[in-house]
């Protein structure tokens, strides 16, 4: 290259706009995240030059990202412009406004469509680029899933990018190998103004996980005694962490080489087995089992596409990685051989950072209701020295008892029994009690587990002395004789965030005891005159020189010191709520798609059957009010039933002078006079008999 003059100013390189569809998914955030920190001239190999001059880190952003979303309602600062519900004619002129069109589409079958239809789009509307374009097409390994072995003789060797026309795909992904072939053929057409590529990735991992995080979640909980491996556990699966995947396409983007299809795998040949055994290790409890790989299609976590993925069995090299780009690699060797940067990864990603509490203060001050308050709403773990001497005898005693020399287990079991042995002659020389020594190894190891780990703990209750506290935080590999600071000198995996000292008066705390029932007294060793010597030794052990708060001081660790005045549930309620917004919002998983799913039909349930008991409660009440309104009915009928009766009665007591009257001087008279009138049938028969009864009315005097 010839050598540039003194003074010669280099051209402004504009940003690339680069469009990257679905940044809301876990492959194209990412990708997308990867592009938008790269700076113009940051050379994606140290002695690489492009575009006529030497790679200069300028500090401006080599592209503008820009792509689709489901909602526009996420923070995605990674993205300069994001587009939801766009009619296909308005995500063309987006398209056509871009150098670089990425789609990927490993995670879900409806993004086959939109990116068939967008390469067709493109390729149709070549005349009218102002500048040339690439396309690049993220897609799956799934596309070799069932490819034939190219030699039937040796098992061993891998499938490698040059020979892509062989490949053949899983029933599941005929959609995918059919865009891939798309796309190969429509770069053909003029590679000058539109070239394509196709990038076929392993199977993604690395940050929060997606494909792979059911197996770190369950882990990373540590509720299941051993991780589920579905199948065997003997199928190879080709693997590529997300950052290497996008430093595949930043390459791709930067030299455009003359291979249009290439595999982006790593170098590893890891098993399904090696891979879940290595995740179970770093962060649960290092034991696996094989289970039916029908049993993956109904864990609900799995999608059936992610289920096809994990049952894969393929040996994979990408050929044009190591001989065309320049991979400046994070996990080149992969997952399993860097399965502790890839655990803090997923630890960073997802917020899931442990919460370390230390809980003190003199006997019967509510050490462990406080603990156990702290455990639930964080859900940590409460280690108390009963417990943690008690699980880890259990413990022991499982190894020795079950250990199989042919194994290799031998080693292990001596050591185990080792331990108990001398846990057990503690206790016997010491009253049941154990030396300070092994108390402090007991409780470290509890501490240094992958449980206390992942989601941290409420020490209750221990340490008690400046010496059991120095001898459980240090490190025990840190040299102090290089004068640094004493605070390099603790193991800050167990070293607790925050330290509680919760106080109260003397006479608090003996009333508060003789409060107790007879249970929790007989449980904690409450009784009068032995609480009475424990409270005095806590007194006194105050006073000493170095105290265990001394230590947390020295380690710039500032103890909260709470005051305990009540026992009432109002003010502890407020002591818990003081806590809470002293130690912050919990670190951990919120309740799982299934868990809200769950959680939102126990409360449609409740709210229904809520409902109903209200419901059934104003048909009582209304049904109450009936019988009421028919009884008063009732009784106001017969009461006028009765009116009627008296009145009647009384009407005819009333009548019966008139009834005599009329017949004994009336209807003599009246009945002459009706026979007369029909013996004389006259015409106005009416007429007849008035004048008949006038005539001979027998009051006519």
């Amino acid at each position: 290259m010839a050598e540039e003059e003194p003074g010669m100013e280099q051209p402004k390189q504009t940003p690339r706009r680069v469009f990257i569809n679905s940044v809301d998914s876990y492959a194209s955030k990412y990708i997308a995240k990867f592009l938008s920190e790269c700076l113009v001239g940051g050379a994606v190999d140290q002695e690489e030059e492009y575009d006529g001059r030497v790679a200069a880190n300028s500090g401006e952003k080599a592209f503008h990202l820009v792509g689709t979303a489901s909602d526009n309602s996420g923070d995605r600062p990674y993205v300069l412009e994001q587009y939801s519900q766009l009619s296909r004619d308005a995500l063309l002129s987006k398209l056509m406004q871009c150098d670089v069109v990425i789609y990927t589409i490993t995670q879900d079958v409806e993004q086959v469509e939109e990116a068939l239809w967008a390469v067709s789009a493109l390729n149709k509307e070549m005349s009218q680029f102002c500048e040339p374009k690439t396309f690049i097409l993220v897609s799956t390994v799934m596309t070799w899933a069932c490819s034939k072995p190219i030699d039937p003789d040796d098992l061993e060797l891998p499938f490698i990018d040059e020979i892509f026309w062989r490949r053949r795909a899983h029933p599941n992904f005929k959609a995918h190998i059919e865009l891939e072939k798309r796309v190969v053929k429509l770069g053909k057409t003029n590679r000058t103004l539109f070239k394509t590529y196709v990038v076929a990735s392993g199977l993604q991992y690395g940050m929060g996980e997606q494909i792979l995080h059911y197996f770190f979640k369950t882990s990373w909980l540590g509720q299941e005694p051993e991780i589920s491996v579905f199948g065997d556990g003997n199928n190879i699966i080709p693997t590529i962490h997300i950052n290497d995947l996008a430093s595949v396409i930043h390459n791709v983007i930067e030299h455009k080489p003359q291979p249009y299809y290439l595999l982006a795998v790593d170098y590893s040949n890891d098993t399904m087995g090696e891979i879940v055994k290595a995740i179970a290790s770093v962060l649960g409890p290092g034991k696996i089992k094989e289970k039916p790989f029908e049993e993956a299609f109904l864990t609900q976590e799995l999608s059936v596409m992610e289920t096809d993925s994990l049952m894969v069995n393929l040996r994979m090299k990408g050929i044009y990685l190591k001989e065309q780009l320049f991979i400046n690699w994070s996990c080149e060797s992969g997952l399993v051989n860097n399965i502790e940067l890839v655990a803090e990864e997923y630890r960073n990603t997802r917020g899931l950072l442990p919460i370390r509490l230390c809980v003190l203060g003199p006997p019967a001050v509510g050490k462990s209701t406080v603990s156990k308050h702290i455990s639930q709403h964080y859900k940590l773990h409460h280690i108390t020295l009963k417990k943690t001497i008690a699980d880890t005898m259990s413990q022991l005693e499982n190894p020795v008892q079950n250990a199989d020399p042919d194994a290799g287990d031998k080693e292990s079991a001596a050591e185990a029994l080792e331990l108990l042995n001398s846990l057990k002659d503690s206790m016997e020389q010491n009253g049941g009690l154990i030396e300070d020594q092994l108390l402090v190894k007991v409780v470290k190891d509890r501490l240094m587990s992958n449980q206390c780990r992942n989601q941290g703990f409420v020490l209750d209750g221990f340490p008690k002395t400046y010496e059991q506290a120095k001898e459980l935080f240090c490190d025990e590999d840190f040299d102090q004789d290089d004068g640094t600071s004493p605070i390099s000198s603790h193991s800050k995996r167990i070293m607790p965030e925050f330290v509680l000292c919760l106080d109260a008066s003397d006479s608090f705390l003996k009333d508060r005891v003789m409060n107790l029932p007879e249970k929790l007294v007989q449980e904690h060793n409450y009784e009068h005159e032995h609480f009475l010597q424990r409270l005095a030794r806590y007194r006194d052990n105050s006073l000493e020189d170095e105290i265990v708060v001394n230590y947390f001081d020295e380690m710039d660790l500032t103890p909260i010191n709470l005051e305990i005045t009540s026992s009432s549930e109002a003010d502890c309620l407020l002591l818990m709520q003081k806590i809470f917004e002293t130690v912050g919002e919990p670190r951990n998983y919120g309740p799982s798609s299934l868990e809200v799913e769950q959680e939102e039909r126990r409360r449609t349930e409740e709210r229904m059957e809520r409902e109903n008991q209200e419901r059934a409660e104003e048909e009582r009440k209304e049904a109450e009010e009936a019988r009421h309104r028919a009884q008063l009915w009732r009784e106001w009928t017969e009461g006028l039933k009765e009116v009627r009766r008296q009145e009647d009665q009384l009407l005819e007591e009333q009548s019966v002078p008139m009834r005599n009257y009329l017949m004994e001087h009336v209807m003599p008279t009246l009945t002459q006079g009706l026979l007369t009138c029909c013996t004389a049938q006259p015409q106005d028969p009416v007429d007849f008999l008035a004048e008949y009864l006038l005539k001979n009315n027998p009051f006519n005097y």
